[in-house]
């Protein structure tokens, strides 16, 4: 896929409003060979969707053998909104707390005093995280409105076809 495309898919209003969530879901090939699927936090910064994770967190040597992921963000509503990422997750040990994993939590509710407790145990328990950095190589964005999955819009073109 052309990075213009990827632009052009991203730029979209619907991926922008799904791009402002907090939460992910990675998909990638775990050690045993067998896949996962995980919610995690994220930030898009405009060009990568940002993760981040403890050092010893067991997907990180899953990535390091295989960085090829996928990522789904999506929402609870009918119809449902997609949009689906693929990429090379690049890993950053940092020490502290990257400010993005301060910032993918930033829409749970709580009250400021909760957030500064919240934050407060954050910095106190993590001496170094991973940002988990990937820049999409592939994007869809599905909102059964203008875009459909291609195997559904592929029944449409047929049943059109057969109805012409």
């Amino acid at each position: 896929m052309q990075a213009s495309e990827i632009t052009e898919i991203l730029n979209r209003p619907v991926s922008r409003e799904l791009l402002a969530r907090d939460i992910t879901r990675l998909a990638y090939v775990a050690e045993d060979g067998t896949p996962r699927a995980i919610p995690i936090g994220f930030v898009w910064n405009g060009t990568e969707i940002v993760m981040c994770t403890p050092p010893n967190a067991p997907k990180l040597a899953s990535l390091r053998r295989n960085p090829a992921v996928a990522l789904t963000i999506d929402t609870e509503v009918h119809p449902p909104k997609i949009l689906l990422l693929r990429g090379r997750a690049e890993l950053d040990l940092v020490e502290g707390i990257p400010d993005e994993f301060l910032q993918s939590n930033g829409a749970y509710t709580m009250t400021p005093e909760q957030r500064v407790e919240w934050e407060a145990e954050v910095r106190a328990l993590y001496v170094e995280m991973v940002r988990i950095v990937v820049t999409p190589t592939w994007a869809k964005m599905i909102d059964f409105e203008t875009t459909l999955p291609s195997a559904v819009e592929e029944l449409v073109n047929r049943r059109a076809e057969r109805d012409a």
